[in-house]
């Protein structure tokens, strides 16, 4: 660097030094608040796919998971349980799940990839209450004496079979809803995902 006589040298390094460390600090002071922009963590994680072990989930049991801040079902069906679902078709308002808000693999009779698993939001579609489990059938449910087990929804009396296929004549417009999913082994779901599911 060459200094002329109107300004020495050693100002002219003062000065670079300065803007030197202006910019750097500057810079330093800017990261915090463009990470800012970024999505949490927590953020990220709301979104994304959620995997359910189901190796321990016995027959006639359900487990519940978290996906996007929403309970989701997982019931492992007896063949008992499954044949209910035939008998009760006439009794439902969608028995196939027509309605497009369903996966293409939610479009039979059982709902699901695999008929013994049953995987759906345990949301009510009218309110968004939380239906109860009552799979225990008869009198012994506390719904009806002919009861084949199923969902009930305390808030405005709406019930589902045991595929969360909504009855005639409810409150609830339509089935529960079934999320994607895909199943990665016999052993784990990933809920959130259906790539190969469909």
């Amino acid at each position: 660097m060459s200094c002329d006589d109107k300004m020495d040298c050693g100002r002219r390094r003062l000065l670079v030094a300065t803007a030197t460390l202006g910019g750097v600090a500057g810079v330093a002071a800017a990261i915090p608040f463009v990470s800012t922009f970024a999505p949490s963590e927590r953020a990220k994680s709301a979104g994304a796919p959620v995997e359910a072990d189901i190796s321990k989930l016995a027959p006639g049991q359900m487990m519940t998971v978290e996906w996007r801040g929403k309970p989701v079902w997982i019931i492992h069906r007896t063949p008992e349980m499954l044949d209910t679902l035939t008998k009760l078709t006439d009794k439902m308002a969608d028995p196939k799940s027509g309605r497009p808000m369903q996966p293409g693999y939610a479009k039979n009779e059982h709902r699901s990839i695999k008929p013994e698993f049953l995987v759906a939001i345990g949301i009510c579609t009218h309110l968004g209450c939380s239906p109860s489990e009552k799979f225990k059938t008869g009198a012994e449910s506390g719904v009806t004496d002919d009861w084949q087990g199923g969902f009930f929804c305390p808030c405005h009396g709406s019930v589902f079979d045991l595929a969360g296929r909504v009855y005639k004549n409810m409150p609830a417009p339509d089935n529960l809803e079934v999320p994607p999913h895909v199943f990665l082994s016999d052993a784990k779901i990933l809920i959130g995902e259906d790539k190969k599911g469909a």
